[in-house]
């Protein structure tokens, strides 16, 4: 069997060929990708309840807007938080927090990385460049995903630390899409209603 080349910290989008509901149109954070499987959250699903009413500690770190995000359809009792620290973006970071070893917070890819929710905000208030609180997560089996990526359903692309914190998450789908340099940008002006073309 060959390795699994990891996916870890790049983003799915989905094609328009994707007929899962769930992922309509979605663009997916990679956060865990080897042989057990994958795990992820969606960046482009805001839901109307606030962070404030749920992690009311957090509330005054999280991005605009400061609601909580739709992660994927599995465990939507569970939080999770997924914050950029600047300045870490270095393999080994660099200043004060890479020396401490940034208590509450786990490097993911690059400047990303995962909250620990349980910690108290002021460990990483100084250092946070945003955070955003996301309900539940999307989770592939060992080779579910890679199906998926030989049927079509996803286009695998890189990260920016900003598509974590879209101050306008509806439209991230569209706007990931557009700065590709291949054929992928033409897939954003990809109608809502196909049939309408």
């Amino acid at each position: 069997m060959t390795e699994v080349s990891s996916l870890t910290g790049r983003l799915l989008v989905a094609t328009p060929a994707l007929a899962d509901p769930n992922f309509d149109r979605a663009v997916v954070l990679v956060l865990d990708h080897d042989a057990d499987g994958s795990l992820g959250v969606v960046l482009n699903r805001p839901t109307p309840i606030g962070v404030g009413d749920i992690l009311e500690s957090w509330a005054a770190l999280a991005g605009e807007p400061g609601v909580v995000f739709q992660g994927g359809p599995v465990s939507l009792d569970s939080a999770l938080g997924v914050a950029v620290v600047p300045g870490e973006a270095h393999e080994h970071g660099t200043g004060a927090a890479a020396e401490e070893g940034l208590l509450g917070w786990r490097r993911v890819h690059g400047a990303i990385g995962l909250v620990d929710l349980e910690a108290p905000p002021e460990l990483l208030a100084k250092v946070l460049g945003s955070l955003r609180i996301f309900a539940g997560y999307s989770g592939w089996g060992p080779g579910q995903l890679e199906e998926e990526l030989v049927e079509g359903a996803w286009y695998v692309v890189e990260s920016e630390p900003g598509d974590v914190s879209s101050p306008d998450p509806r439209r991230l789908w569209r706007a990931v899409l557009r700065r590709q340099r291949n054929e992928l940008a033409m897939v954003a002006t990809y109608p809502d209603d196909p049939s309408l073309n």
